[in-house]
């Protein structure tokens, strides 16, 4: 079986593109990311973006004097912390988002997990405050949205069932998001995918390949988190998931999955 061949089997798709931080320090990139979107549009393809902003958020928690840590990949968020999160995240970042999607000719829309009742989040651990983790749960908003032509944009504050607000990874927010679409997802960051220890593009990895990297120390922090996030949504999904480049998002266009990143799949799909 070529399992690269199962991340997009129809012509016209749902796909699920996921960016981080560093996107919002790269003006060409942004630029090239979202007449990228416009066009896959055009295809008729309906396409769904979930960012996160790590690095934005890092800059505004040290502004405001607050300590900021991670553990394992995942920002501790106490809850004192959660309205400048929030802030964050689902304000500034989220419409400057939507801001560069109207440049591009489309109509965007900034949601959060919260809204629409698309997930319910759990807190991760007592250690790491209001980090959750979201389960997906009505994808009618979403739905509702793509039929109206519009573009959802989705950032990662979630909410549980009493309200209480979480900082959730953008990578599982994400996955969440393509498991409510039955989407292709995209990881995509500022590296072009998984790196070797030789700092080279590693193609393709199963389960096995992913846990003897990890326990070799070559994927560490925040790579775990992706890879980890891309394998769940490829056992979910029951197809590949892959890790790769704003940059080449325009590859996508014309040949879904050309010479682009790395192909995550799951032990199922690769027997």
């Amino acid at each position: 079986m070529n399992n690269t061949a199962k991340l997009a089997t129809h012509p016209i798709s749902n796909i699920v593109l996921k960016v981080g931080g560093n996107f919002f320090e790269e003006e060409q990139a942004q630029a090239s990311f979202f007449a990228s979107v416009a066009a896959l549009k055009n295809q008729g393809h309906n396409v769904a973006i979930v960012h996160g902003g790590g690095s934005q958020l890092q800059t505004q928690l040290t502004a405001l004097g607050f300590k900021s840590e991670k553990h394992e990949g995942l920002r501790i968020s106490p809850d004192e912390q959660m309205p400048t999160v929030t802030g964050v995240l689902a304000g500034t970042l989220n419409k400057k988002m939507v801001c560069l999607a109207a440049k591009a000719g489309l109509t965007g829309v900034g949601i959060s997990l919260a809204d629409g009742n698309l997930a319910l989040c759990h807190e991760v651990s007592p250690l790491l405050g209001a980090v959750g983790y979201p389960h997906p749960r009505s994808a009618k908003l979403l739905h509702q949205l793509m039929h109206a032509n519009l573009t959802p944009i989705i950032c990662s504050i979630g909410s549980d069932l009493n309200g209480r607000l979480y900082n959730v990874n953008a990578d599982q927010a994400a996955t969440c998001i393509s498991s409510l679409l039955y989407a292709d997802l995209y990881l995509l960051s500022d590296v072009s995918g998984v790196l070797d220890e030789n700092k080279q593009l590693i193609s393709q990895l199963d389960d096995s390949k992913i846990a003897h990297l990890v326990h070799a120390g070559v994927i560490t922090d925040g790579m775990i988190i992706k890879v980890k996030a891309a394998q769940e949504a490829s056992k979910t999904l029951g197809k590949a998931v892959k890790i790769g480049s704003w940059n080449d998002v325009g590859l996508l266009v014309n040949a879904p999955l050309k010479n682009m990143g790395t192909t995550i799949i799951s032990a199922t799909l690769a027997e």
